[in-house]
Order: C-alpha cells, then sequence, then structure tokens
C-alpha cells in the first residue's frame, strides 16, 4: 500500500513530461520523450550497469568513510572540549569551500581513480553526519549524566550508555541527509576527470549529442540515489526503533 503514492507520482511526472514533449514539439537532441530514454536504457544497458558499479563503489565508500569521520569527530568534540576549539573551525572552512572548486585539486592529487571521488563524496557527506551527531551528543538529558555522575560511571561508560543512545536519533538524521547528497561528490569528481562512471558517461554522450542516452543515465543515477537513501533510511528506522513516527501520527489521528 506504502508503494502506490511513490508510483502514481512516478507515472505522473512520466505523463507530464511526455505531454510537454508532444505539445511544445521540442526535437529530440535537446528533450527527448520518456519512450526513446526507455529505447535508449535498454540498448546500452550493459555500458549503464558497468558505469553504475563504479559510481555505486564510490557513493559507499564515500558514505562509509564520511560516517565514521563524522562520528569520530562529533565524539571528540563532545569528549575534549579543548579540542573542540580547534576543530569546529576547520569543519567549517571545509564547507565554506565550495566543493566543485577542490574537485580539480582532488584530481590532480589523488589521480583519475576512484579515490578522487570517494574523497569528494567524503567531503560532502561528513560535515551533516558530524554536526546532527554533535547535536545529539550534547543535548543528552542533564538529569541522566547527574545521574551517571552520582553512581562514578566512568566517562567511556558514560559516551556508550547514555550519550550515544541519546544521539541515535540525531545521527540517523544526519546520516539521511549524508546520503541524500553522497552522490554528488562522486559524480562532480567524475565531471571534472574520470574514464568511468555515470557522471563520466553523462559528459561523453553529451559531447555526442545522445541526448536520450545521457537522460537513461541520469535516470539510473537517480534510481541508484533513492535505492541507496531508501536502505539507509530503512537501517536508521531499525536502529532507532523506539521512535515510531507513524505510530505518533496515528495516535494523533485518533
Amino acid at each position: 500500500m506504502k508503494f502506490i503514492r511513490p508510483m502514481v507520482i512516478l507515472f505522473g511526472l512520466i505523463a507530464v513530461w511526455q505531454t510537454i514533449v508532444m505539445v511544445s514539439g521540442v526535437p529530440p537532441y535537446i528533450l527527448p520523450g520518456p519512450v526513446k530514454v526507455v529505447e535508449a536504457a535498454v540498448s546500452h544497458a550493459g555500458l549503464l550497469f558497468d558505469n553504475a558499479v563504479t559510481t555505486v563503489l564510490e557513493i559507499i565508500a564515500g558514505l562509509l568513510i564520511g560516517t565514521v569521520w563524522g562520528a569520530l569527530n562529533a565524539l571528540f568534540m563532545i569528549e575534549f572540549r579543548a579540542l573542540k576549539r580547534w576543530l569546529l573551525p576547520v569543519l567549517v572552512i571545509s564547507q565554506a569551500i565550495p566543493v566543485f572548486a577542490l574537485a580539480p585539486l582532488l584530481v590532480l592529487w589523488l589521480g583519475y581513480g576512484m579515490s578522487s571521488k570517494i574523497a569528494m563524496a567524503v567531503l560532502i557527506i561528513f560535515f551533516p553526519v558530524t554536526a546532527a551527531f554533535y547535536d545529539g551528543l550534547r543535548s543528552t538529558e542533564p538529569e541522566w549524566l547527574e545521574l551517571a555522575q552520582v553512581m562514578n560511571a566512568r566517562p567511556i561508560a558514560v559516551i556508550r550508555h547514555i550519550r550515544i543512545p541519546a544521539a541515535l536519533p540525531a545521527f540517523a538524521s544526519g546520516l539521511r541527509v549524508a546520503t541524500a547528497v553522497a552522490p554528488i561528490g562522486a559524480v562532480v569528481g567524475e565531471w571534472v576527470g574520470s574514464s568511468k562512471g555515470l557522471g563520466f558517461y553523462m559528459l561523453y554522450t553529451n559531447a555526442r549529442m545522445q541526448i536520450d542516452v545521457m537522460f537513461a543515465a541520469l535516470a539510473v543515477l537517480c534510481i541508484v540515489a533513492l535505492t541507496l537513501y531508501f536502505i539507509v533510511d530503512r537501517m536508521m528506522t531499525k536502529l532507532v526503533f523506539w521512535q515510531k513516527e507513524e505510530n505518533i501520527k496515528e495516535k494523533n489521528n485518533r
């Protein structure tokens, strides 16, 4: 039942797209119709799959490294307050510089392989995780911390059993945002310098006026991004099992 609404939205967008193509009479090399895009996807399925595998690996690697790095940054800042004064400006500066400006440098330093694309994804991913997890850690109920202090709990025990569980909802929100923006880093890196990946393939087909194939690659990228997001969202929902938004809504509606 819950899949009906996304399917209705998808088919509605496709219908609007086809209507625009038919009514406007725009040439296929500007805006191909859905049927031509599907035909291009079928005829180039092998190349699309090969390039999609590369992009997926870059996104997943960047997501894993960025999540671990972001979580560690948040833990260091909450545990070592003096370190926060030095680390926080660096984090802000890393986001103040447009990632598009860093892409050529990363390709120059790390090469045209997957390393530079993973680094791009990490730069985009780690900050939402750090910010959300840090806010969750510092928003722990003071009464819980006071109780732990009265019981002479060790700092590592406080972090493990009190602060981290209390911060998991915020961490889950940050990870969802990071997953949504993760493909940006990989694709931008492929645009700047690459020999494989969906971003590279989009530029390749665009340069050869194969616009229908470019749209097919874009559609595959959207499918990859949505699939990763829903997988992470499902995992976070199971991790933060005590937060049931649907149950809360049902109780409010009653």
